[in-house]
């Protein structure tokens, strides 16, 4: 896709959420089903994936991890809106890798250490170009990518979430 194309097919979208901003709003969902032993089923639109427990915590590692899908949404999210970003711009991209690593510390989530908390002590997004790339474009990029990356903007500023138990069917 190149910019025009891009920009064509982006534009009614815009017009309608500046038309009126109430249809910019949209919910998406992600569902699992608590399946066998220590597993949750949760579909992705290509697949269903068995998520489980991490080997770090009693995992057999056959199952998916949630805080690797965590990061695997990240560089996702990353790689989707830096493409749209340099596509946008007119930068041309031969390829690139983005990597997101993070740190846990599983004391906190084993519950052996109060003190500890739970969840990443540390995430790092790390993106490699592949492309005649300006020091000004690259700038740019990550400028751009990280403004309108929802994920990264998401774990970057928090959300309000809340949890609650509903009655099932």
């Amino acid at each position: 896709m190149n910019r025009d194309e891009l920009r064509a097919l982006q534009a009614p979208l815009k017009q309608r959420y500046r038309d009126n901003p109430e249809s910019a709003i949209i919910t998406l969902c992600a569902e699992g089903s608590l399946s066998e032993g220590i597993t949750c089923s949760v579909a992705t639109g290509k697949a269903l994936v068995d998520a489980g427990l991490h080997p770090g915590t009693g995992g057999t590692g056959l199952n998916a991890c949630s805080g690797d899908m965590l990061l695997q949404a990240l560089a996702a999210c990353a790689g989707v809106t830096l493409n749209a970003v340099a596509t946008s711009l007119g930068v041309q991209l031969r390829g690139g890798r983005v990597i997101a690593e993070g740190d846990l510390d599983f004391r906190g989530t084993l519950g052996i250490d109060k003190d500890v908390p739970v969840g990443f002590k540390q995430i790092r997004l790390k993106i490699e170009l592949d492309g005649d790339v300006t020091d000004e474009q690259r700038a740019r990029l990550l400028e751009l990518t990280q403004r309108y990356c929802v994920v990264y903007q998401t774990l970057h500023h928090g959300s309000d979430l809340s949890v609650q138990f509903v009655d099932g069917g």
